[in-house]
């Protein structure tokens, strides 16, 4: 539909009924903008999946496209803001300090080394 082709500022909302995660994911990616997009889940899989797959410059979780990105480095994916990045990578490599993050939520203690005499 054309209201999912365009880039729209302003009070619009719409819904596209879909019957699963990846089909959510590849409706979202076939568009040729991408400024933001947003998952409601509690279920932490889906939402590192989303977070990994979804092509948009900001993925929201538990929380609505607000539409105040202005303090972020970069303009999203895609055609956003006619395809131009005021800042891109070099201000993200700038002003972000990386980190890789590892969750368990297996609720077990895990060990670098595996006691096998016990």
């Amino acid at each position: 539909m054309m209201i999912a082709q365009e880039e729209i500022f302003g009070p619009v909302i719409s819904i596209i009924e879909v019957g699963s995660l990846e089909e959510a994911i590849e409706v979202n990616n076939s568009v040729k903008f991408g400024l933001s997009s947003s998952i409601f889940s509690q279920d932490i899989n889906k939402i590192f999946k989303a977070q990994r797959d979804l092509d948009t410059g900001i993925v929201y979780v538990n929380a609505g496209t607000t539409g105040a990105e202005i303090h972020l480095p970069f303009g999203g994916t895609k055609g956003t803001g006619n395809g131009h990045r005021d800042s891109g990578q070099a201000a993200l490599d700038v002003f972000t300090e990386w980190k890789s993050i590892y969750v368990d939520y297996s609720g077990k203690l895990q060990r670098a080394q595996i006691d096998t005499e016990n």
